[in-house]
């Protein structure tokens, strides 16, 4: 089981060479950009996205606010928890990288010796995009589309089979959907907690102005309906 595609007459390796081959006809300053991006930007642009979701999130709080979060908060413990999945995957299959098993192939990142399957770069923005989309639809949206970019971009640089990054994608998406039950029971807890704190409560929904007067309610008053409803997936 030690390689998945040895051949060019397998259509993952095809695909390999179709995608890396555009490698060969952009320009250099182009070749750099993808490797960038495909290495560190696109992981980057995820974390930002995370965090402007949370803070679209405290904005507008409301009674979802500390679920909302709560799933913000599983996003990336789940994608590091698949990664940890992953090593034993990469040890049992042992698939070497492309450019190792496959010659005429443009290479944009060295001093890649591990194994090939599944890919870390995509196991980690998928299950970041799909723990964006269990919080905020229109943010996940975002988030997938980054994934999928980023999967491209891991073969554009000749890093992965096509396979690797498939395999990346399931495995992101299967911790993050597959967990969430339990991690949002141990967590929205967590988080409604921390949102009835004087001080932390602001990581989690942002006190408006009249709070202050709003606590000096007599106990059993009731608090002005929220005018806005959240957008969370089902």
């Amino acid at each position: 089981m030690a390689v998945l595609a040895e051949s060019g007459s397998n259509p993952d390796v095809d695909l390999l060479y179709d995608i890396n081959g555009l490698a060969k006809d952009a320009p250099h300053w182009f070749d750099r950009v993808m490797e960038f991006v495909g290495e560190y930007g696109l992981l980057l642009a995820m974390v930002l996205l995370i965090l402007w979701c949370w803070w679209s999130v405290r904005r507008r709080g409301g009674e979802d606010a500390a679920p909302s979060v709560a799933a913000l908060v599983w996003a990336p413990l789940a994608a590091g928890l698949a990664v940890l999945v992953n090593v034993p995957i990469r040890g049992f299959v042992e698939r070497p990288r492309p450019f190792v098993d496959h010659q005429g192939l443009d290479v944009l990142v060295s001093g890649k010796t591990d194994f090939s399957f599944v890919s870390d770069h995509a196991t980690i923005t998928m299950a970041l995009g799909v723990g964006l989309f269990v919080a905020h639809r229109r943010f996940g949206l975002a988030g997938i589309g980054l994934a999928l970019l980023e999967g491209f971009c891991r073969v554009y640089m000749g890093v992965h089979y096509p396979t690797d990054v498939v395999g990346g994608f399931a495995l992101g998406t299967a911790v993050v959907l597959l967990l969430s039950p339990p991690a949002t029971a141990l967590l929205t807890p967590l988080m409604r907690a921390v949102e009835r704190s004087p001080r932390a409560g602001r990581l989690v929904r942002r006190r408006p102005p009249s709070a202050a007067g709003r606590d000096a309610l007599l106990p059993g008053a009731r608090p002005a309906p929220e005018s806005e409803e959240r957008d969370l997936a089902a």
